[in-house]
C-alpha cells in the first residue's frame, strides 16, 4: 500500500502528530480542522459562524492540495461543543456542497483542541 502525505501552507500546520490528509489509491482521509488560520494558527474571532467558515476553508485547502475539491467528498464528521450551533452548520453545508451530499455523523463533545467550537473531518474520493 502506498501512502502519499498531502501538505499545504494554505491551512494550518499540524499541531500534533498526524498530516493533514494521507492518500491511498484515489481515496483520501482529510484530519480534523479546527478553526485556526493558516496565517497565524490562532483560533478566527467571530464566533460560531466564523469558525464553521474557517474549518470548511481548511478543509478546501486541502482538498485541492490532494488534486480535489468538496464535491468529491463522501463522509465527513462534524463535532461541535454545542449541538445548538447544528443548524449554522447546516446553513453552511447548504452553500458550501451540492447534491449528492457526502454521508455524515454529527456528534457533541465536551472539548476541542485550543477551545475551538467546531472541528470537521472529511472522506474524498477523487476521480480514477
Amino acid at each position: 500500500m502506498q501512502r502519499t502525505v498531502i501538505a499545504t501552507p494554505e491551512a494550518p500546520q499540524a499541531i500534533g502528530a498526524y498530516s493533514q490528509a494521507v492518500k491511498v489509491g484515489n481515496t483520501v482521509w482529510l484530519s480534523g480542522q479546527i478553526p485556526l488560520s493558516p496565517a497565524t494558527m490562532e483560533i478566527v474571532g467571530g464566533g460560531i459562524d466564523a469558525q464553521i467558515e474557517q474549518v470548511f476553508a481548511n478543509l478546501i485547502a486541502v482538498a485541492k492540495a490532494a488534486g480535489g475539491s468538496l464535491d468529491d467528498a463522501v463522509k465527513l464528521t462534524i463535532y461541535l461543543t454545542d449541538l445548538g450551533h447544528f443548524a449554522q452548520v447546516n446553513a453552511a453545508m447548504s452553500r458550501l456542497f451540492t447534491e449528492p451530499f457526502p454521508a455524515r455523523a454529527t456528534v457533541q463533545i465536551s472539548a476541542l483542541p485550543r477551545g475551538a467550537l467546531v472541528e470537521v473531518d472529511a472522506v474524498l474520493v477523487l476521480a480514477a
